[in-house]
């Protein structure tokens, strides 16, 4: 029996659409397989390349939902933006070896 989880699956499927020049990959920007880029701060983003094995820990979850009430899927920074201290996430990510 399989669990869904449709806001991971609404995080990947986001993941995965296509810059909007075209020509970028992930590769390309610094991102290796496995791994995804976030955009974390209240004021100024900053940017983290972290595990996709967060997005099936429900604290990381917990953060999509926020992000998800906050920005919906039109993300300012063109990728997912966190709505959150940069020292917060930081302090989750390292507890859940995202790293």
């Amino acid at each position: 029996m399989a669990i869904r989880m449709p806001r991971i699956v609404q995080a990947r499927q986001i993941l995965k659409r296509p810059l909007s020049n075209g020509s970028s990959t992930p590769e390309s920007m610094g991102i290796p397989k496995g791994y995804f880029a976030v955009y974390v701060g209240e004021q100024e983003k900053k940017r983290f390349v972290v595990s996709v094995s967060l997005l099936s820990e429900p604290t990381f979850q917990d953060l999509l939902h926020r992000a998800e009430e906050e920005f919906g899927y039109n993300h300012p920074m063109g990728g997912l933006t966190i709505p959150c201290s940069e020292d917060v996430f930081m302090d989750l990510a390292s507890r859940l070896g995202a790293f």
